[in-house]
């Protein structure tokens, strides 16, 4: 039994599962009923992992697959991100630039289109190969390097100055 507990050891995965899920659900209590959705689907389906396969890939398909799940029943993605929006205003304080700056950044990253932002989260939060997030999102690999491309072009655009959030900005800085 200590084998195959060994096997199927989804705690060592909670971490990296709640950030791909607060990356999906842009909010800290939607993200642990996400994760906690995802890990009663992954116990009640232990029998079909495969043994020697990568428990993480397959952890974060069904955290993908629930999420999906989730917002088929939804009833309008508008609430999701005017209460994401005013979460990001109000979950860090903006007592330093600094403080500002990375609200703004997560602002830019949350604002991108979902399917940019968990091709992104998946390679540049979570370090998975091109491949390994392409299978986790069953999408083509050129599809997924598309994707985080294009996030990747978006967040610069911020990061230059031509894309900025809307409700926060810099004291004393150039915004002035």
């Amino acid at each position: 039994m200590d084998s195959k507990k060994g096997a199927f050891d989804v705690i060592g995965q909670l971490a990296a599962l709640r950030r791909y899920a607060r990356s999906l659900a842009r909010n800290s209590p939607d993200a642990e009923d996400l994760v906690h959705d995802a890990l009663v689907r992954a116990y009640e389906r232990r029998s079909s992992f495969r043994s020697g396969a990568n428990l993480r890939n397959w952890l974060f398909a069904i955290v993908r697959n629930t999420h999906i799940d989730r917002l088929r029943s939804a009833i309008s993605r508008g609430q999701r991100d005017d209460q994401s929006a005013q979460e990001a205003g109000s979950s860090y304080p903006a007592h330093q630039e600094h403080s500002v700056r990375l609200a703004q950044v997560r602002e830019a990253f949350m604002m991108l289109p979902e399917e940019q932002r968990e091709a992104l989260h998946l390679v540049a939060v979570e370090d998975l190969s091109y491949h390994e997030a392409a299978d986790i999102l069953d999408i083509p690999v050129g599809t997924l390097m598309s994707r985080v491309s294009r996030a990747r072009a978006s967040l610069r655009d911020f990061e230059n100055g031509t894309k900025k959030p809307n409700h926060l900005r810099l004291v004393g800085g150039d915004n002035d």
